[in-house]
């Protein structure tokens, strides 16, 4: 809690006092658009821009995949066109919040400029824990209740077999929770519509990551964080439902409330991995 004073604290009153004079460009949408029109518009650029990378990539990297072909062609319920339009719906909805959500801060916004980057950092840091907080909460409870797990999140399970452009394959009562959390965690980090232009790009960044079906060496998401790919395909699996619930940064609440499920990975002989959860080891 003092954490989030401070911040909020230097946010609003030492940086009013201490505007930065603009010197050239600071950002390369400095001068052609605010900063709230790119916190709605890049995250939806960058969600289909490294979307269609991973996607484009798919077929040439049998050998890094988390799943066979058999498996993406014979598990996954909805079509690609049905992927591609329930992703488009959500992002509408994630559009029309944080259009309303900029602008309860669009007045203030105009009036203060960007903090230190280390305040930026620690901003960043508080929106990740409560972004991920909202999402373990929230996901958690769509799997308990059994009517919005039949009704609202069961649209995301038909994906049994995670890829990049699916990530965002959401019912739109589950888009609309999904971006509340991310406007949680905007104010509560006290972050300035700038600073979460690229906390939202991180958030779409590491959401396609995790579902992209692939275990690329160098990954940077899998060097610095071990909830990655692996360990949201856990939960993607039937048998592993109830498991593995944080996303897409911490595992922190999993651990905590004893959702955790580890995994290892187990090579295909026809090349490719396998996930497997740690109580599957001697199955």
């Amino acid at each position: 809690m003092n954490t989030l004073l401070v911040l909020h604290s230097y946010n609003f009153s030492v940086v009013q006092k201490n505007k930065i004079k603009k010197k050239g460009r600071m950002v390369v949408w400095e001068g052609y658009a605010r900063d709230e029109t790119m916190g709605i518009i890049a995250p939806i650029a960058v969600y289909w821009v490294y979307a269609g990378v991973y996607q484009l990539m798919g077929g040439m990297m049998e050998k890094y995949s988390l799943h066979s072909l058999h498996e993406h062609l014979h598990k996954n319920v909805p079509s690609l066109p049905s992927v591609v339009r329930g992703v488009l719906l959500q992002q509408l909805v994630q559009a029309s919040i944080s259009y309303f959500g900029f602008l309860l801060t669009s007045s203030t916004a105009q009036e203060t400029g960007q903090p230190p980057i280390t305040i930026q950092m620690m901003q960043m840091l508080v929106a990740m824990f409560v972004f991920d907080t909202c999402q373990y909460f929230v996901h958690r409870y769509m799997h308990h209740n059994k009517f919005l797990y039949q009704n609202v999140h069961s649209q995301h399970h038909r994906l049994v077999v995670p890829y990049a452009v699916g990530a965002l394959y959401n019912h739109p009562v589950e888009a609309f929770f999904d971006t509340l959390g991310g406007a949680a965690a905007f104010f509560a980090s006290g972050m300035t519509p700038r600073t979460a232009v690229w906390f939202f790009c991180l958030i779409t960044l590491k959401t396609v990551d995790d579902h992209c079906g692939l275990w690329l060496p160098g990954n940077v998401f899998h060097l610095l964080f071990n909830n990655n790919g692996a360990y949201h395909d856990v939960h993607h699996q039937l048998s592993g439902v109830k498991f593995n619930y944080s996303q897409p940064f911490f595992s922190f609440w999993d651990r905590v409330l004893g959702t955790y499920m580890p995994y290892y990975l187990l090579k295909r002989p026809e090349g490719g991995f396998e996930v497997r959860m740690m109580k599957q080891q001697h199955s």
